[in-house]
């Protein structure tokens, strides 16, 4: 199957990366594979609302100057968080270089404005524009800031910062000499300024005219919005899911684009068709009977890959554990024991645990504070070793990242960026039975507390009640009969009581109810 789509996109040269597209009622998926191998994966339910990107009027409500920030209404149930130094533009990201445009004179410098102005500049009743930059996550509201941007295919367009530059990622001195040139070239309105993303590489200059004209298009459409809504009110939404895989997703190293739904298709081809014919005719639609994501093995990827414990092709694994506070991964050697060399066999798996690691955290979207803690290794080399490959791998993750070199402890500290829920919070809900702890009472434990409750219900009701019946789960009446009969002779012989038991399939293993034989009435302890 995947070379029939090779032959028919008529590729030269294959960089073995694909995407996959699975559309359907609920919800819409897109792996990108290289080598067939998942490395990233983003849903999107019908339910859901993406709001990160998203502009909005909104309206200050609250002025906290303790925690310096304020609470801003822009429409959600609970009022958006907006520290106060995000409510001026703040500088370029340190993953952009800034250019100079040669525009000759100096420019005119206003009053250097700092946090201690915010309240003033927006006292509470007032109107703000406002980007969110971090999702509702948990019990928190938003996170928003007054540095609004907005991201086309090639270029990112900053309507309130007029500096200039291009994505570090692209390391090319001769490209980037060239995109510096078109930089210059661009005929950016005055105030503003535009950043180059890392895919603008090798493209003509033709396609960031063209991409900056829509981005100006769409910051009228929300300057007018900014006059005529009332606050609070959105003014801009970031595009639906398989819209921003062609502007996030889509470029010249991808081989093929694989759909399974004929619309979506054609409006992938129609998004991307007048800028790259070629990017256009690798856009195909799957009509197989297997689903999209069976037939190019993604299911079983998806489904190995999100367990608590995650297997390396070494024979070692990972163990990661996400918390309200951090994310805890474990390294383990597992069953790859080595040869004679010890140190080889860890380094071997320190390394191959780098690549796992770094991989699931953009496969999970899972972010803030991480902790690795990898195998005790002796050698300063190999531990630095460890820390370039996270180094290296994490370039290609589209959040922010930082990571720290490994402490004395044996652990390496990092951040990423978490703009959204985790894709564990965004799919599952807590366990009915352990209630999110992962784990239950023991049917040792269970028949300890029913000896328990039965010691102090038959002492309790001494004089009104001689039978008592006990309703338990079938694993725990197991346990009572084969190993703790004798304990509960000995109940019925100190109270003179007689106790009976039932099994109820339907019973949580740690709920037990003990009534009344003769009137059905529950006892309590």
């Amino acid at each position: 199957m995947i070379e029939t789509v090779k032959r028919i996109l008529g590729i030269k040269k294959s960089t073995g990366i694909k995407l996959i597209v699975s559309c359907e009622k609920l919800e819409k998926r897109v792996a990108l594979l290289e080598n067939n191998r998942l490395e990233e994966y983003t849903i999107e339910r019908e339910t859901d609302r993406n709001i990160v990107g998203g502009i909005y009027k909104g309206k200050v409500r609250n002025i906290e100057p303790g925690i310096k920030a304020m609470f801003v209404d822009i429409g959600f149930e609970k009022n958006a968080f907006l520290q106060f130094w995000d409510a001026i533009p703040a500088a370029l990201d340190s993953g952009i270089e800034t250019v100079s445009r040669g525009d000759g004179g100096k420019k005119k410098k206003g009053p250097r404005i700092t946090h201690k102005d915010v309240p003033n500049i927006y006292p509470v009743g007032s109107d703000i524009l406002v980007q969110v930059k971090k999702g509702p996550i948990s019990n928190k509201g938003p996170r928003i800031t007054t540095d609004i941007s907005l991201a086309g295919r090639y270029l990112v367009l900053m309507p309130f910062n007029d500096q200039f530059g291009i994505s570090r990622k692209i390391d090319d001195p001769k490209e980037r000499e060239r995109l510096r040139k078109i930089l210059r070239e661009l005929e950016v309105p005055e105030g503003m300024g535009v950043i180059m993303r890392t895919v603008g590489a090798g493209q003509r200059a033709r396609y960031f005219v063209r991409d900056l004209s829509i981005l100006l298009e769409q910051w009228t459409a929300i300057q007018s919005g900014v006059e005529e809504k009332k606050a609070p009110a959105c003014l801009f939404e970031e595009p639906d899911l398989i819209d921003r895989t062609v502007r996030d997703f889509l470029t010249d190293e991808v081989d093929a684009v694989i759909v399974d739904d004929a619309k979506a298709a054609e409006r992938m081809q129609n998004l991307v068709g007048h800028v790259s014919k070629r990017a256009k005719k690798s856009i195909q639609h799957y009509t197989g009977a297997q689903p999209i994501f069976d037939c190019f093995g993604v299911q079983v990827q998806i489904d190995s890959a999100f367990h608590r414990q995650v297997w390396l092709p070494c024979g070692g694994y990972i163990v990661i554990d996400e918390t309200e506070a951090m994310i805890a991964v474990d390294v383990n050697t597992g069953r790859n024991k080595g040869a004679r060399d010890m140190e080889k066999t860890i380094l071997q798996t320190n390394l191959e645990a780098a690549d796992e690691i770094t991989r699931q955290l953009r496969l999970r979207n899972i972010g803030g504070l991480i902790v690795a803690d990898f195998i005790d290794m002796k050698s300063r080399k190999d531990q630095q070793a460890v820390y370039q490959r996270v180094k290296e791998r994490l370039k290609r993750d589209k959040a922010r990242t930082h990571v720290l070199p490994i402490s004395q402890l044996g652990l390496m500290e990092m951040t990423r960026q978490r703009a959204n829920e985790s894709l564990a919070s965004a799919i599952l809900v807590p366990c009915p039975h352990c209630h999110g702890k992962g784990v239950i009472k023991s049917p040792m434990s269970m028949s300890v507390e029913l000896q328990r409750a039965l010691h102090s219900v038959m002492r309790n009701n001494q004089d009104s009640v001689h039978e008592v019946k006990v309703t338990v789960h079938p694993d725990l009446l197991s346990r009572l009969r084969a190993e703790d009969e004798d304990h509960l002779v000995e109940i019925e012989r100190r109270y003179a009581g007689r106790l009976s038991f039932r099994a109820d399939p339907t019973f949580h293993q740690e709920k037990f109810v003990i009534t009344n034989a003769i009137t059905g009435a529950e006892l309590k302890p």
